[in-house]
């Protein structure tokens, strides 16, 4: 039996989900990073969210099972994911796997711009299985994301 558009839930929440060292958010390398905290990124995104009639979910872990777990948990509620992986990026596949598995809209984004940094930072796992890239527009990159999954389907 299929699920009829009346049965299918209103998904009004956004996953923001962001990895390890986040946390430091203002006081970790601001010459790079900037001087906006992680509660400052959550507020951004709530107010983006707000603009859209939408709610967002924020998460953040140094722990790349606790990200995953973020992810298949969105799946039930959410309409689509921010993800900022740090580190992690480059590194996770099992990050990657989630992500396609939840089959939900996603986009990545780096406040720096990671093709101007070393050349490990180049690569990312997570940009195959993700419907943008945001790179270099600082946490404002957050509020793209943000309007981008509210409005690409409106």
């Amino acid at each position: 039996m299929t699920e009829s558009a009346a049965d299918t839930p209103v998904r009004k929440t956004i996953l923001v989900l962001n990895g390890p060292n986040l946390n430091l958010l203002g006081t970790r390398e601001p010459e790079k990073y900037g001087q906006a905290t992680l509660a400052d990124v959550e507020y951004l995104c709530e107010t983006a969210a707000a603009r859209h009639g939408l709610e967002i979910r924020a998460f953040q872990s140094n722990h790349e099972g606790a990200l995953v777990d973020a992810i298949h948990e969105a799946r039930h509620d959410a309409l689509g994911i921010v993800i900022n992986a740090g580190a992690y990026t480059h590194t996770s596949v099992a990050l990657r796997d989630a992500i396609a598995a939840v089959a939900l809209p996603a986009v990545e984004v780096h406040i720096t711009n990671v093709h101007r940094r070393e050349e490990f930072r180049h690569h990312s796992y997570l940009s195959g299985v993700c419907d943008a890239v945001i790179a270099g527009a600082g946490v404002l990159g957050y509020r793209f994301a943000i309007d981008y999954l509210a409005e690409r389907d409106a």
